[in-house]
Formats: C-alpha cells, sequence, structure tokens
C-alpha cells in the first residue's frame, strides 16, 4: 500500500469548438484545420501573413497551408543560416513569399516592428503566427503599429492554467510563458482567446470575438495543461510533486525524492508552528 494518497479533484470543463477541425497540412497539433475554420468565420482582407521563426517554411508551420495551397502572401523570418536556405529553397522562387534571415529582437533596427515596415507589409496582416521558444511574449508584447487579425503564439504548456508567468527578457533564456500571462496580455492589446491546441493559443481582436459564439473562453474552457504538476510539502519538510512524472523536453523522469531538498534526518515535525513572515 503506499504511504499517502493523493487525488487531484478534476476541474476542467473542456468546451472548445474550433478543436473538432484540427488537420494538419504542416501544422504540428492541428493549427492548418483551425486556421481554415477561423477564417471562414472572420474571412480574409489582405490574405497576408508573417511566421517566425519559420523554419524551412514547412516544417510545423502554420503558415505553409495558406502560401502553398491557398494562394497567400507572406513573410518568413528564420535566424538559423542553414535553416534559411531550406527556406528560400522552399519559397525563395514566390514572388508573394519574403524570405529573411533575421533574428527577431524586441526592439531597434531587427524588431518586429521595423522587419515588417522594411517590406510594407499591410498593417492589419491577417495571421502572425510567433514560435522562437522564448520571448514570444515581448515580441507581441511590443507590435503596436500592426494589427493582426489573428494572432498564433506558443506558450509553455507545463504551466499550470491558474500560474501567471514571463521569463525574462533575455534572448539566452528559452522559458516561454503561460497561458495565463499570455491571456492577460493578449485582453490590454485588445485580443481575445478563442482556442488552443498543446502549446499554441489562437487570439482574435475583440470587435471580432462574438462572431465565434462560445459559451466562454475561460482558461478552463478552452484549455487542459498536458502537465498539470503541483509541489507542496508536509509539516516535516517531505516534498510532494504531483502532476507530472517527467520533463517533457528532456524525458527525464521525476518524482517526489528527486525535490527533497531537505535531509531524511531532518525532515522532522516539530511542534513550534512558526511561519516565515
Amino acid at each position: 500500500m503506499k504511504p499517502y494518497l493523493l487525488e487531484k479533484i478534476e476541474f476542467f470543463s473542456l468546451d472548445s469548438p474550433l478543436l473538432k477541425f484540427s488537420k494538419n497540412i504542416a501544422s504540428q497539433f492541428g493549427e492548418d484545420g483551425i486556421i481554415e475554420k477561423i477564417f471562414e468565420i472572420l474571412g480574409t482582407e489582405n490574405q497576408y501573413c508573417i511566421e517566425f521563426g519559420g523554419w524551412d517554411g514547412k516544417y510545423l508551420s502554420n503558415c505553409f497551408n495558406l502560401i502553398e495551397n491557398k494562394g497567400w502572401s507572406g513573410c518568413f523570418i528564420e535566424a538559423n543560416k542553414e535553416r534559411f536556405l531550406d527556406l528560400v529553397a522552399n519559397h525563395g522562387f514566390n514572388p508573394k513569399v519574403n524570405c529573411i534571415n533575421k533574428f527577431v529582437e524586441i526592439s531597434g533596427e531587427n524588431s518586429l516592428e521595423a522587419i515588417l515596415s522594411s517590406i510594407n507589409a499591410p498593417r492589419g496582416i491577417d495571421l502572425l503566427s510567433i514560435d522562437i521558444d522564448g520571448l514570444d511574449y515581448f515580441i507581441w508584447e511590443e507590435l503596436t503599429t500592426y494589427t493582426p487579425r489573428l494572432v498564433v503564439i506558443e506558450f509553455n504548456p507545463t504551466i499550470p492554467n491558474d500560474i501567471v508567468f514571463v521569463q525574462p527578457k533575455n534572448p539566452s533564456i528559452n522559458q516561454g510563458s503561460s497561458l495565463l500571462a499570455l491571456i492577460h496580455l493578449g485582453k490590454k492589446k485588445g485580443y481575445e482567446l478563442v482556442c488552443c491546441t498543446t502549446c499554441n493559443a489562437f487570439f482574435v481582436k475583440k470587435e471580432d470575438f462574438l462572431k465565434f459564439k462560445l459559451k466562454s473562453n475561460s482558461i478552463l474552457s478552452l484549455y487542459r495543461p498536458i502537465s498539470d504538476g503541483r509541489i507542496f510539502h508536509g509539516f516535516d519538510s517531505y516534498i510532494y510533486v504531483h502532476g507530472m512524472d517527467k520533463l517533457l523536453w528532456s524525458k527525464i523522469l521525476i518524482n517526489n525524492d528527486s525535490f527533497q531538498v531537505v535531509s531524511k534526518e531532518d525532515r522532522i515535525y516539530t511542534e513550534t508552528k512558526q511561519l516565515t513572515k
């Protein structure tokens, strides 16, 4: 018999209608089909899309299907030189596509604002896809002149729904941000959440939100984390971890023993009842 009993109450009530349209042409978690449905609801204004990091313009791309099969125009931005060569091979022949080899920065001449201005991108582009494994939050935060009608942005799926987390504003750090942090940012910028896949959130302008006829766009209605971990400790300082049995990217298995910071001999309950103030 286990020395302890853990039961986590199930409090999610998923009701996300757009997920039933999930389909992959090049995307990773069904984004291609969801994007198609969103623009079926919204309609298009310029059929222009922006994607970065763009990789080769096809692998796990949220824009490839639109450009390759729907005739859209757009821009792929990729910092890695080798991937950029593949990007040019896939799209360089297309006069409707800009391929740019730059690392998108938060401000300055390599900011997204400056890059879009240099290629005369439309101010109200139909789709912006942000996936750079780190500074995604800050790139969207600093985008002011351009107002995409749909923003697809990556979040860290290991962070519980009730946590607002934004990584440090440092390009050398790859931690990402929580979905809840992006929801708060979206509201500040005039956007509402309409769908989530495993690690991508879909935001539309507030004035378009009612077109989707969602019963609710609360985080608990639209997203169930793939790793919903909790850490707590007993009166004797024994640390418990629940809801995550491995680190998703390194695949390292973890358990309670992985988190003990107090030696076994020092994990002793006393009746001092003193809490840190």
